[in-house]
């Protein structure tokens, strides 16, 4: 089984200003800022995270510019199978950036970078 497309992340610098914007976009964001919000897309989720919480789990984080705050979040069926994504794109040459991990959110989590560095994420709830 292959990643499904599931979410687009964000890192925000400040979330009450990004929840004002895309609430301004007519998107239904809830009231109060969050450390993690999540936004229904368009069939998928935006995600949107604060520059403390994605440092709270990438030790390697520096809060990014423009296009690198933009990151894509593709949804594994199992934690075994986010194992095998990341294998399978470390070995075809692919920049891993986070090696699976249980996560304490409750997710089997990895990260690896497209040929621009751009972000991907690779998820499965934990069993």
């Amino acid at each position: 089984m292959q990643p499904a497309p599931s979410a687009v992340g964000i890192v925000v610098s400040d979330m009450a200003a990004s929840l004002a914007f895309y609430r301004a976009l007519g998107l239904e964001v809830p009231d109060e800022p969050a450390p993690h919000v999540e936004i229904p897309f368009g069939g998928l989720r935006l995600l949107l995270d604060t520059e403390e919480t994605v440092a709270s789990f990438d030790p390697s984080f520096t809060p990014p510019t423009g296009n690198g705050r933009v990151g894509l979040a593709l949804e594994c069926g199992s934690p075994a199978e986010v194992d095998a994504a990341y294998e399978r794109l470390v070995d075809a040459g692919y920049r891993g950036h986070l090696a699976p991990f249980d996560a304490f959110w409750g997710q089997r989590y990895a990260a690896v970078l497209d040929p621009d560095g751009v972000g991907v994420d690779l998820f499965a709830a934990s069993s």
